[in-house]
């Protein structure tokens, strides 16, 4: 076999490594964004909260979230009294949502929230990892 033959059976060898390297890679960064995305879908836990809606607000520069704080009472000893706050978002594309809870603030009725805690959250889909999805008025 000739140098000129080893060296194309190299170059052949070479691209082909390079070749499946790139398409390997394209392969797992589309896997690993479904997966991402599917993260960002899926909630680990669902529950209720009750309370009055204390603070409320729109934030983001590209993308917008509402940001929110629920009173849900008084916790400690007497005396020794706080408030327990907790936070929340909900998605804009949920503006239904949103405007209850916007109404609620401003009357300061107590209402009772649905809401779900993801396994994953990005920075630009809001602070918290607790998403309001349901906003009902409590009894």
């Amino acid at each position: 076999m000739a140098f000129n033959d080893k060296l194309s059976v190299a170059r052949q060898a070479t691209s082909r490594f390079f070749r499946r390297l790139f398409f390997g890679i394209i392969i797992l960064s589309v896997l690993g964004l479904i997966l991402s995305y599917v993260l960002t879908k899926i909630s680990y836990s669902e529950g209720e909260r009750a309370g009055t809606v204390s603070k409320f607000s729109k934030r983001g520069y590209f993308i917008k979230t509402y940001e929110g704080e629920l009173n849900v009472g008084a916790q400690g000893q007497v005396g020794n009294m706080q408030n327990n706050l907790w936070d929340f978002t909900v998605a804009d594309a949920d503006a239904d949502v949103a405007k209850v809870l916007q109404d609620a603030l401003l009357t300061g009725k107590r209402i009772r929230v649905h809401y779900e805690q993801r396994y994953l959250k990005f920075s630009w889909m809001g602070d918290t990892e607790y998403f309001v999805t349901k906003v009902d008025e409590a009894p």
